[in-house]
């Protein structure tokens, strides 16, 4: 019998969005699926060092780099996000119900052997360096994707 897979574009940079594909990423690798997140755009903030890297920009990069939240823990709600008070306060809720952050989610994607990739095109158009990454992130285009996709049982868009 044939591993199914499991492939999510996480295109979006909303907290509760990256959540929710994590959550149903790590899911479905408990159901043994092959599991892929292919992060672009906004998405690729998710797997984002908290820490500054020092690396070598472009004033555009640079710039595009200080807009832009710095990690998982930085992003913002896609509703509620009330000046920031939104995700304090999920997140406040969610340590209330012992439920996972986000950060949490990703390192137990990553035990899990779920393949976190970073769309290489957009890390050219945003200016981000794979020093700037979380360890163990691939490194792909849309071409890689869709040949993980092409044969998935399971394909979402978030």
């Amino acid at each position: 019998m044939e591993q199914k897979s499991t492939n999510i574009i996480l295109f979006s940079g909303d907290y509760d969005k990256a959540m929710a594909a994590y959550i149903i990423a790590n899911g479905a690798a408990a159901y043994d699926h092959k599991v892929t997140i292919f992060h672009t755009f906004w998405g690729i903030n998710a797997l984002r060092k908290q820490q500054p890297i020092e690396v070598k920009k472009g004033f555009l990069e640079k710039m595009f780099g200080k807009m832009m939240p710095r990690g998982a823990e930085k992003l913002a709600l896609s509703n509620m996000n009330m000046a920031g008070m939104g995700p304090k306060m999920i997140k406040h809720v969610m340590k209330k119900h012992n439920a996972l952050t986000l950060t949490a989610l990703i390192e137990m994607a990553q035990e899990q052997e779920i393949n976190l990739v970073s769309c290489t095109m957009t890390m050219d158009l945003l200016g981000l360096d794979k020093e700037e990454l979380l360890d163990g992130v691939q490194y792909a285009g849309v071409a890689a994707y869709l040949a993980e996709a092409e044969n998935g049982a399971v394909n979402l868009f978030i």
